[in-house]
């Protein structure tokens, strides 16, 4: 057998065994923190603090807001904040992932491998094995008081992974306002999709909306972690939340303040879901075409 033959083998018997290691139910952690502007060291050590303390509350999933690593409001400065990835900070936050046997998710500015002057937004998940895989930005808010275009190159591709946990997708706030960024995932097997977020409590009404409708829409559990606190004048609403593949609020963080939140996800609610919402059945791809031509025309 050559040795080409070998790995393929090799990385399907991997994938095989991460499958029959998945779970049927996940405890995860919202991790509503308030991060500190220009602080990765700070805002590290309270990344460490709370996986450490959903660790011990039987969670097997931390999940930390948008740029938490950061903060969000860079301005300029984020061309200096920006890593690549993987790079120093997720080989840290690898390291505690590997220390706790525990999933962390978690957002900061991603600087390109190929230039000096590209930055995305970007998630990160690793797990107790390292580094699992990452997802940019797709839609940059350029209005109002947001400036993520000026900064951000968008990113392109949807993002699920199969984990030990089970199969996880990843989107970032501005991504709920744009349904096909949440379908994708869930068709590439997603049974949990994770929304990190930067929101000020302008959006809150519409962000509270959306998370229940893109779940509904998906038949999927949608975890939503947003940033807490001001930052140069703007209040993030923080307002975390679990919700249910049917559109119910299971876990809800408190408004405004930093707060901790241990939840439950039942994958086996999926299928009772999908039975009663058919959505995913129910689709009619040849709009899709449709849909391409006419957004080209706007």
């Amino acid at each position: 057998m050559g040795s080409a033959q070998w790995e393929t083998i090799s990385g399907f018997l991997s994938t095989l065994t991460d499958v029959t290691a998945m779970k049927d139910k996940l405890k995860l952690a919202l991790c509503q923190i308030s991060s500190k502007r220009e602080d990765k060291a700070a805002n590290l050590q309270k990344i460490e603090e709370l996986t450490l303390k959903a660790k011990q509350q039987g969670a097997e999933l931390a999940v930390f807001p948008e740029m938490c690593l950061t903060g969000y409001v860079l301005l300029d400065q984020v061309y200096e904040l920006a890593e690549q990835i993987p790079g120093p900070t997720t080989k840290q936050v690898e390291t505690l992932a590997k220390k706790t046997d525990m999933h962390i998710i978690f957002g900061m500015p991603e600087l390109s491998e190929k230039t000096q002057a590209t930055v995305y937004n970007t998630a990160v998940l690793v797990g107790p094995r390292g580094f699992i895989g990452k997802y940019r930005k797709m839609y940059l808010p350029t209005h109002s008081v947001f400036e993520e275009k000026r900064y951000f190159r968008p990113g392109y591709e949807p993002a699920a992974f199969q984990t030990q946990l089970g199969n996880i997708g990843l989107t970032i706030c501005y991504d709920v306002f744009f349904p096909e960024v949440f379908r994708l995932p869930r068709l590439m097997g997603a049974q949990l999709i994770v929304c990190i977020s930067a929101s000020p409590a302008v959006r809150r009404s519409y962000f509270e909306v959306l998370t229940a409708a893109r779940a509904i829409e998906n038949t999927c559990y949608l975890a939503y972690v947003n940033l807490a606190g001001v930052q140069d004048g703007l209040q993030f609403w923080g307002g975390s939340r679990l919700v249910s593949p049917t559109g119910d609020v299971l876990a809800k963080a408190k408004y405004d303040l930093e707060d901790f939140v241990v939840c439950d996800v039942d994958f086996a609610d999926l299928r009772a879901a999908e039975t009663f919402i058919p959505t995913l059945r129910d689709l009619r791809p040849e709009l899709f075409e449709k849909l391409k031509h006419l957004s080209e025309l706007i």
